[in-house]
């Protein structure tokens, strides 16, 4: 029994073996044949915050797979009453397959995997958001091959996107360079995930020279609200516009995990541009997802 709370519950070779296997999966379903090795399994899904891709792409995957999953709001379960974590999931893992859960504080999935006897996944927490990470690995060897010795610039916030593409580069051997301003930048113990992998920068047309991939996210996540503000002015000059691709590779493509806010972190021209590549992005959230639970739930 596996949980999957950051990447590095993982191995890189367990890592490649999904992401091979996300691209199988998704020339099954493309090519419409049935494939159900959970049938009969049961996926528990607990969401904290909003969500639209991560929950469609976990309800469809199981169903695709044969399974089912059944959606946990707080305001609709014990745990917005006061019920102890482990002893949610303790009773979760009596009647379930696997459990998810989208939250704020990657504190409480960490206490719920204690506690459950049955794989636990991050579907995104303030630390990290590792489903995300398998999907846009998935999408960039689709559209450019191998990622290890390739180059990736993040423009933008140290968010857990951020944490989440610094432990990437460390496991898959790939260049990082970030953009951000003071104050919203990875801390010590954070780099270290990546090693000499990763390199900090004060300007993101640095941080995208010759880079092969550019992306980003919102400037303020879920829980930040209050800081929209002061997180616009701090961000100012880190937008992914057509002067910050220009210098990157020529062949190089935009990633966002999506929602993104236009004319704040990207620019229309950039997202809706031919290098950017968000909807298959967003796609692949199913088909890595669907491999994840096929090797958690049914050991393949």
């Amino acid at each position: 029994m596996r949980h999957f709370l950051t990447l590095s519950d993982c191995t890189s070779d367990e890592i490649h073996h999904l992401l091979r296997r996300a691209g199988e999966l998704k020339a099954i379903h493309q090519r419409g044949e049935l494939h159900q090795p959970l049938l009969g399994r049961v996926l528990g899904m607990i969401f904290e915050k909003a969500s639209t891709r991560t929950r469609v792409s976990f309800e469809s995957g199981m169903a695709q797979l044969g399974g089912h999953a059944i959606f946990l709001a707080p305001e609709h379960s014990q745990l917005g009453r006061g019920e102890p974590i482990a002893d949610t999931a303790r009773v979760l893992a009596r009647m379930t397959d696997a459990v998810m859960i989208r939250t704020f504080g990657h504190e409480r999935i960490e206490q719920f995997a204690e506690h459950c006897s049955v794989p636990v996944i991050n579907g995104l927490s303030d630390q990290s958001h590792p489903c995300q990470l398998l999907a846009d690995m998935q999408t960039f060897i689709e559209h450019r091959g191998p990622i290890a010795g390739r180059r990736v610039a993040w423009v933008g916030d140290a968010n857990n996107m951020c944490t989440s593409w610094i432990e990437a580069a460390g496991m898959l051997g790939f260049e990082l360079r970030i953009a951000a301003p003071e104050g919203y930048r990875p801390s010590a113990r954070t780099l270290e995930l990546g090693g000499n992998w990763v390199s900090l920068h004060d300007d993101p047309r640095d941080a995208a020279a010759a880079a092969d991939l550019v992306t980003t996210d919102v400037w303020a996540s879920m829980g930040q609200e209050e800081e929209q503000a002061q997180r616009e002015r701090a961000f100012a000059d880190f937008c992914v516009n057509d002067s910050v691709m220009a210098v990157a590779a020529q062949d190089a493509i935009f990633m966002h995990c999506l929602p993104a806010h236009r004319e704040e972190e990207v620019s229309t021209s950039v997202l809706e541009g031919g290098q950017s590549v968000v909807w298959d992005e967003a796609e692949n959230r199913l088909h890595a997802q669907k491999a994840l639970l096929e090797w958690l739930v049914a050991g393949q």
